[in-house]
């Protein structure tokens, strides 16, 4: 087998990181989508409204706020999960960094 060299090792936890960095981040457009989804849903709007006027109120936006909360507390491990492996792999890639020097850490970003 042969070694890996460092700056491919430092290309793959960047890429690691940003595939983590992209999961959390689609769990919280799913957790947005479904709450919008489930606001809109709850308090059907009438059809007419005035030209120019958003048809969200407060209201509206309270009950989506809480269905974000509500869904974010049902996911809270797998977020927790991976928002804790993203801090150890961004530790990981300092580390990486700091071992191979300024230049190296540069070159790869």
């Amino acid at each position: 087998m042969k070694p890996v060299s460092p700056c491919v090792l430092l290309f793959r936890m960047e890429a690691a990181r940003r595939e983590t960095r992209h999961h959390l981040d689609r769990i919280h457009r799913q957790i947005t989508g479904r709450a919008e989804r489930r606001a809109a849903t709850e308090k059907a709007k009438a059809r007419s409204h005035r030209r120019g006027r958003s048809r969200w109120t407060r209201s509206d936006e309270q009950l989506f706020q809480d269905h974000v909360e509500r869904l974010s507390f049902e996911r809270r491990t797998e977020i927790a999960a991976l928002a804790r492996k993203l801090q150890h792999q961004e530790r990981a890639i300092t580390t990486m960094r700091l071992m191979l020097g300024d230049d190296a850490g540069n070159a790869a970003a």
